[in-house]
């Protein structure tokens, strides 16, 4: 059966394939089988560069067909390797034998044998899972949280002055503005952005149990550590652990981990609120022709990209936790664990992704109900107690808090009428009682519009 949108297991191959195909060469198992290609090819030309007697006479204008060997990687590349696979049953050690099948086309047979020359599979999978996961990370999972935080921005800026009352516990509270709280999940965000930005991807690379025993029994003349570190940092621009056991840490990536956790974390908080201003009418949305909202009930109109992404970063969260409390983990020098979880590390990506896309689409089709705000305000005046009261206490007025109290609690109604009838009865001067009747749930906003910019 040809894998369709129909039979795929995981909807992430499915339904939701559109929204994750970016990530497709970068962390399918052709990305990965791509990416352990560059860094054997890449690790053999390092070699060349050294002072090795075997390796001196290597013709150095073959290195530009070496380099190809992973610049022109294709399909049926991968299909050859996965043949292989099957035969010697180790996904690393296929690799290596299909560049030595593609060196031997090249007439450099001679030199075959320094292909893997001394590493181990993970001095391998764990090159090339972080580079893999940085490009997809820097390529394609950034650049949409970028797209998030710019539709924040612009929406901030649109609505800073539209009054809003705020709800703290559920209940009426001090009034502000929508773009201020919409500048709130924009500032969280962008936070989360610089730390994911500036996530280090760390790499081992050390032989069989990190000492590069292999390396130095070899060639003992040569300072292999440092070698490792410049091929490592210089080449594939990752971070080198110099003091590792035969497989990386990981406690870089488990901070990776918890850094998309922490935004996907912020993002669904933003889900759930815009979800609930639909709920209360602050928002309309926009209609897209065709669209059913019910099977059942024709007027619906649900909130359901919000429903989407919350759902998917849901599920991404749930993976990242478990990446992270496991990676770090391993038996002595190493256990098999951490290789079957790290196949799945494009999963959580792409629900994030997917989670992303639907917020996007959800913000897309929002529309302004001002009305229904500024009824929500018209109908909670006794929100402006707080003003009231500290411009009392300000005063000396005897308890004005207590007065307050009494007023807004006795279960009736206040209304721009009762504030006014409180107001004048005060013992005050006539400028106070002026003073005290321009704040408004519409007006006593404090710093909101300013915070936005």
């Amino acid at each position: 059966m040809q894998l369709s949108q129909l039979n795929a297991i995981s909807p992430l191959d499915g339904r939701y394939r559109r929204h994750t195909s970016a990530l497709a060469p970068l962390l399918s198992e052709f990305g990965l089988i791509l990416h352990r290609v560059e860094v054997e090819v890449k690790y053999f030309i390092e070699l060349v560069e050294l002072p090795l007697p075997q390796l001196a006479a290597f013709p150095k204008d073959k290195l530009s067909a070496m380099h190809g060997l992973y610049e022109n990687f294709s399909e049926d590349n991968a299909h050859r390797i996965k043949d292989l696979e099957a035969t010697t049953n180790h996904d690393v050690k296929a690799v290596e034998y299909w560049i030595k099948e593609e060196i031997e086309k090249l007439g450099l047979s001679e030199w075959s044998e320094f292909v893997h020359f001394g590493l181990t599979s993970q001095d391998i999978n764990n090159t090339a899972i972080p580079l893999s996961l940085k490009r997809a990370t820097e390529d394609v999972y950034l650049p949409l949280i970028d797209e998030v935080l710019s539709i924040l921005h612009g929406l901030a800026i649109e609505w800073k002055s539209i009054p809003m009352l705020a709800r703290t516990h559920g209940q009426a509270a001090s009034p502000v503005t929508l773009g201020k709280e919409i500048r709130v999940f924009e500032d969280r965000l962008r936070i989360q952005r610089e730390q994911i930005a500036g996530a280090t991807y760390a790499a081992k690379f050390g032989g069989a149990t990190g000492g590069f025993n292999a390396h130095k029994v070899a060639y003992p003349d040569i300072d292999w550590p440092s070698f490792g570190t410049k091929f490592v940092e210089g080449n594939l621009g990752l971070h080198r652990s110099k003091v590792t056991t035969q497989i990386e840490h990981y406690d870089h990536l488990a901070a990776w981990c918890d850094s998309l956790r922490r935004a996907h974390t912020v993002m669904i908080d933003l889900d759930k609120d815009v979800w609930t201003y639909v709920s209360m009418d602050y928002f309309k949305q926009k209609i897209v022709q065709g669209e059913v909202g019910s099977s059942a009930m024709p007027h619906k109109v649900n909130p359901i990209d919000f429903e989407n992404s919350e759902g998917n970063f849901g599920m991404a969260n749930a993976l990242l936790g478990h990446f992270s409390d496991k990676l770090p983990i391993s038996r002595m020098q190493r256990d098999l664990t951490d290789s079957t979880v790290l196949r799945n590390i494009g999963v959580p990506l792409s629900h994030g992704i997917i989670a992303m896309k639907s917020l996007l689409k959800g913000l897309s089709k929002l529309v302004l109900n001002k009305p229904a705000l500024e009824a929500d305000l018209e109908n909670n005046w006794a929100v402006v107690s707080e003003g009231v009261q500290t411009i009392l206490r300000r005063e000396g007025y005897p308890k004005p808090y207590e007065a307050l109290k009494t007023l807004t609690r006795t279960g009736d109604k206040v209304d721009a009428a009762s504030m006014r009838i409180f107001i004048d009865a005060l013992n005050v001067s006539d400028s106070i009682k002026q003073e005290l009747r321009q704040i408004t749930p519409s007006t006593y906003l404090g710093y909101s519009e300013d915070l936005v910019d």
